[in-house]
């Protein structure tokens, strides 16, 4: 059981003894509460700070956890927040795109599922893949570094920034690199950095919903150019370019999300010279290159490794390969633009923490890093072929066209006629939660898809378990007898 599903529990069981206690009784000690619910001490101390957030137990260093007194609010009066409706759609600006700022998209992958619920929809490592030794190691070597809380440079330290550079490679230098929180931030900050609101961004179709949310929430016109198996394709591109007008071109040249295509050889020399002529900037977001599997074989370079123009503006991130709560990632660009980039992110964060920076250079410098990074490349091999396995043997109806040699999901096409929300929230009864494809795509998609993840769960034993509770939810969704196969 995952130690969130355990807190969750832990805290509901506790919460229904409640009333066993008057106002300011005290609840057993952690150490009875341990042996009892046979749970570590530590989904103990989180269950009772869950109750103690909740207002329902008062807990008390040395001394233990009570029932808390009841509270008696006054009654305060509901207001009129009808006039928001007004002032948060009056865009002041008739020819700009009205700002749509859905995060749906995001947070069917950020939101853990109930307990008990197997999670195919996560978006990151499972707690046992978490490197959670050496991160608490980097930190605490970090925070006992000479000048480690003060003030880290506007762009970052200097190292990382080397760091990063070194690791993209080609005419990037430590000079053009700076350190974001996390991936997410890097892209935000592109995005406001090279299209005003209004403006049309070409966008891979499928793609990434948290792209998606941030130009729509930008005010920016997402406009889709279709993928393949070798991924986006060129004349498609120069299509959009000259169509639109856009002087922007998001795309995930690496194990794209969510089809897990590689851009082919070919296509990477045409792709920036498209882009060139256009006058339009690509942004790279190379989310995901560290969680290659270990059949790969080499990988190609970074886009922005083989561009000496500036054309690139480049994004990477620590953050899938450690943990969601490491947010350290760095944009890269080459040329004017540096310096918007730079503005941007000083006005919206100032800068990353530099206890935060600190401890990413432990990290990366440590011995444990390159075993983290061969461990998960193997782990998620066997998991990627597990669940690919599975999927072929008990769900053949689900079309697998690709099975990608890094990042961590399979993309599906579901059958014509079979309704994404039908099949998900048949899924989610059966007790497996997938992602519908809907959010990926910036127009009408040209078939249903689901997205299932082989990296979130605690291993191959829970991938054929939620293979076979996705079958007993395709059997529903068609009308078929259930199977109750074990």
């Amino acid at each position: 059981m995952q130690q969130r599903s355990s807190v969750a529990e832990l805290a509901e069981q506790l919460r229904r003894e409640l009333d066993r206690y008057s106002p300011g009784g005290k609840l057993p000690s952690s150490r009875a509460l341990v042996e009892r619910f046979r749970v570590s001490p530590v989904t103990v101390s989180r269950a009772l700070a869950q109750l103690a957030a909740e207002g329902l137990v008062v807990t008390r260093p040395g001394a233990g956890a009570f029932r808390a007194h009841p509270r008696t609010p006054a009654a305060a009066p509901p207001g009129d927040t009808s006039w928001q409706e007004v002032a948060l759609s009056a865009d002041g600006s008739p020819e700009l795109v009205p700002r749509s700022v859905d995060a749906s998209g995001v947070l069917v992958s950020l939101a853990a599922p109930p307990p008990g619920v197997i999670e195919f929809n996560g978006g990151y490592l499972h707690p046992s893949l978490q490197p959670e030794r050496a991160l608490g190691a980097a930190l605490s070597r970090a925070g006992r570094r000479p000048g480690a809380w003060g003030r880290p440079p506007m762009e970052g330290i200097a190292e990382l920034r080397e760091w990063f550079a070194r690791s993209i490679g080609g005419p990037v230098t430590a000079a053009g690199v700076l350190i974001t929180a996390g991936g997410q931030s890097a892209l935000t900050t592109a995005l406001r950095a090279l299209a005003p609101p209004g403006a049309p961004v070409l966008v891979e179709s499928p793609t990434y919903p948290g792209m998606l949310a941030i130009a729509r929430a930008t005010g920016l016109r997402p406009v889709p150019v279709p993928v393949d198996a070798d991924g986006v394709r060129p004349a498609l591109l120069a299509d959009a370019f000259r169509a639109s007008g856009a002087r922007v071109f998001v795309c995930q040249p690496l194990f794209q999300n969510p089809t897990g295509a590689v851009l082919a050889p070919a296509r990477r020399a045409e792709v920036l010279r498209i882009a060139r002529e256009a006058g339009a900037f690509v942004v790279e977001d190379d989310f995901v290159r560290r969680l290659v599997h270990e059949d790969a074989g080499p990988l190609p370079p970074p886009l922005a490794a083989e561009d000496p123009d500036g054309v690139v503006v480049h994004v990477s991130s620590l953050t899938k390969a450690t943990s969601p709560s490491f947010r350290v990632g760095a944009l890269t660009a080459h040329g004017p633009v540096l310096e918007r980039l730079r503005a941007i992110q000083i006005v919206d964060s100032f800068f990353v923490p530099r206890p935060l920076q600190e401890a990413t250079l432990e990290l990366v410098g440590s011995p444990a890093w390159p075993r983290h990074l061969r461990a998960i490349s193997a782990e998620l091999r066997v998991r990627r072929d597990a669940m690919a396995a599975a999927l072929r043997l008990h769900l053949s109806d689900l079309v697998l066209p690709h099975i990608p040699s890094g990042g961590y999901h399979l993309w599906l096409r579901l059958p014509e006629g079979v309704s994404e929300s039908a099949l998900t929230a048949a899924a989610l009864r059966a007790g497996v939660a997938v992602t519908p494809g809907r959010p990926y795509f910036s127009a009408e998609p040209p078939a249903g898809h689901v997205r299932v993840s082989f990296a979130a769960v605690a291993g191959t034993a829970e991938i054929a378990e939620g293979v076979r509770r996705l079958r007993t939810a395709c059997d529903e969704v068609l009308g078929r007898p259930v199977q109750h196969s074990g």
